[in-house]
């Protein structure tokens, strides 16, 4: 397809508030409107071949879902439907919200689950997030110093928030575009 996809996976609504601000800055002519995947199938995902993928942390570094105590089906019950797929023809950068002081001994440990998944089947993963400016103990979703993805904590530093999408944004639609240009 020959926009960015953006999915996420949210309980308490913060997730796509935060997919719909990024939705809003890249555009309809860059990207579709955000979907909840509970409220998907896996070929409304897999037809996109750039894509921004977003969750929240829930239990701990659990995608979100209903074994994890969310209220609907998530990142959890979508997954499995996947099936072994092969996204090696797909480039996704990856966004996640965590509370920094509340859980700071896992701090956006959740991302870290998407990261794997979707690596795991073959996708190009970019989107790495610097963990300057950040305060917590430990999270599973830093490899080599950086956040697997863009970290937000709308809790604790709800005032950074439009400018870390604003910068993330900056980073990675230059490397999801030409993905784009090669699909058209």
């Amino acid at each position: 397809m020959s926009k960015i996809g953006i999915f996420f996976g949210t309980d308490t609504g913060s997730t796509r508030l935060v997919a719909k601000k990024i939705f809003s800055l890249l555009g309809e002519e860059l990207a579709d409107k955000p979907k909840n995947i509970n409220r998907v199938k896996p070929e409304e995902l897999l037809q996109y071949d750039a894509l921004i993928l977003g969750t929240p942390s829930y239990g701990i570094g659990d995608l979100p879902g209903l074994g994890a105590g969310c209220q609907e089906r998530s990142w959890q019950e979508f997954v499995p439907t996947l099936d072994g797929a092969d996204l090696s023809d797909k480039r996704i950068a990856l966004f996640g919200l965590g509370h920094q002081e509340r859980y700071a001994s896992r701090f956006a440990s959740s991302l870290i689950q998407l990261y794997r998944v979707f690596y795991g089947y073959g996708a190009e993963m970019i989107g790495r997030w610097s963990t300057e400016g950040y305060t917590f103990e430990h999270s599973d979703s830093v490899i080599d110093d950086q956040f697997v993805g863009l970290v937000l904590d709308q809790r604790g530093q709800p005032h950074l928030t439009d400018e870390r999408i604003r910068v993330w944004l900056a980073q990675v639609t230059p490397q999801l575009l030409p993905v784009l240009a090669e699909a058209a």
